[in-house]
């Protein structure tokens, strides 16, 4: 019984013996982190950083999906990429991709977006190049809103400005997390959808733009967006001015809607600088 005792003992102890040699091995072997990684910051919440945790950034005027910083522009804001695939589960990887700039050299991006670091981003988790110029934000998986910057081009073909004259210049305006661009309508009230029709027979010409609040640019605050119920859908409103989508506004960065209407301007694109809506009539 006591050699039988012994041995039972001596057989227990090597198990115990693997399953901590297995555990330990378990922890001193972590998984590498790859590619683009989710990280959450104090300030912004979660953002997009690299393998390292250096924080990557979005440019406005990327809005069609390629890159425009260019020449000394890299010099500040090196682009970012990673032949790794992410290994971070929390991050859909359909929304990364990659493109080639026009030297041959290739781009991470996300959601469309081309991926940039900054740098005067020196030590880990600095996150010091948003907001710079009002047109380069950090990188984030969840907005809501993003800002473009880009030349407006009519369904008519012709260019316009931010004054809607015709003529050549960049303007800022809003658009979804994807680059696609969002309106106003001019004799809507603050609140007040004025345009979609209660069978929603017209909504595939002006769509009401349906998002959850999530995200903004910090250009902006939650205070700024609401949402309004228009016949069952759930609208986004800034400063009170319901959004919508142009229906031929076919790709990101376009921008066609901006000529349509008696005049151009008459569904004007939404940028930080905007007006809020006017109440409707008692």
């Amino acid at each position: 019984m006591l050699i039988y005792l012994k041995k039972s003992l001596l057989a227990v102890l090597c198990i115990t013996l693997v399953i901590a040699s297995s555990c330990k091995k378990s922890t001193d072997n972590p998984v590498a982190k790859k590619g683009i990684q989710l990280t959450t910051d104090a300030k912004f919440g979660t953002i997009l950083t690299d393998n390292a945790g250096k924080t990557l950034y979005m440019f406005s005027s990327d809005v069609a999906g390629l890159p425009t910083c260019t020449g000394g522009c890299e010099t500040v804001w090196p682009p970012y990429y990673a032949a790794d695939a992410s290994t971070d589960l929390k991050l859909n990887a359909a929304d990364v991709g990659e493109i080639a700039r026009a030297d041959g050299r290739k781009q991470n991006t996300y959601k469309g977006y081309p991926l940039y670091y900054y740098q005067n981003d020196v030590a880990t988790g600095d996150v010091k190049g948003d907001g710079v110029g009002g047109i380069w934000f950090v990188a984030k998986p969840d907005y809501s809103l993003m800002l473009a910057n880009a030349q407006m081009i009519g369904l008519n073909g012709k260019l316009y400005t931010s004054t809607y004259a015709e003529g050549s210049g960049l303007t800022r305006y809003f658009t979804d997390a994807s680059g696609r661009a969002l309106y106003s309508f001019s004799p809507d009230k603050n609140n007040k959808n004025t345009f979609t029709k209660a069978d929603l027979s017209n909504n595939t010409i002006w769509p009401v733009y349906e998002a959850e609040l999530k995200s903004l640019p910090s250009i902006i605050t939650k205070d700024m967006i609401s949402t309004i119920d228009v016949f069952g859908k759930k609208q986004m409103t800034y400063k009170g001015w319901p959004l919508y989508y142009f229906g031929q506004d076919t790709k990101r960065g376009d921008n066609k809607g901006s000529s349509v209407g008696p005049a151009p301007g008459f569904w004007p694109m939404l940028n930080a600088t905007t007006a809020v809506a006017p109440a409707a009539a008692p």
